[in-house]
């Protein structure tokens, strides 16, 4: 076992460019707060009737790497709020966007399946409610809530 000196080589190459990799995997996974001054990206999954987020950031600016698992087109929306209940309009299954306009840091038009996007915002400190306002997809539990610490 082993093969000729340049095969190791590349094996050894290979085994010392996946360290990094897999150190910036194991630091997402710890659940600690996730500081946006050292140009943090927060990973968000979207799924059907899911978001998957982090439950705190510290405040400033950070990338929402946002990847739709699919089976269907999902937007993001983030707004700051209060209430965990947010304003519908008149339809009854989507969220009043235009009376969240001035507290919305950012939001994503929908994605295709499969895609990823990046969001670049600034957070104050504060709750967040990020969302998918594709038709019922809000009322269908397609919303998480993100607490942003100083």
């Amino acid at each position: 076992m082993g093969g000729s000196p340049q095969i190791r080589l590349r094996r050894t190459l290979v085994v010392l460019a996946s360290v990094p990799f897999v150190l910036l995997l194991a630091a997402c996974g710890s659940g600690a707060p996730v500081n946006p001054a050292n140009g943090a990206i927060a990973a968000v999954t979207e799924g059907d009737f899911t978001i998957g987020a982090p439950a705190q950031l510290k405040a400033g600016n950070v990338v929402l790497r946002v990847h739709n698992k699919g089976p269907d087109e999902h937007e993001l929306i983030v707004v700051r709020a209060k209430n965990p209940r947010l304003p519908f309009r008149a339809d009854g299954f989507t969220v009043d966007e235009e009376a969240l306009q001035r507290s919305e840091p950012g939001s994503l038009v929908p994605g295709q399946p499969g895609s990823t996007r990046d969001l670049r915002i600034h957070l104050a400190p504060g709750r967040y409610v990020l969302f998918c306002n594709m038709a019922g997809h809000y009322l269908g539990g397609m919303r998480t809530d993100l607490v942003v610490t100083q």
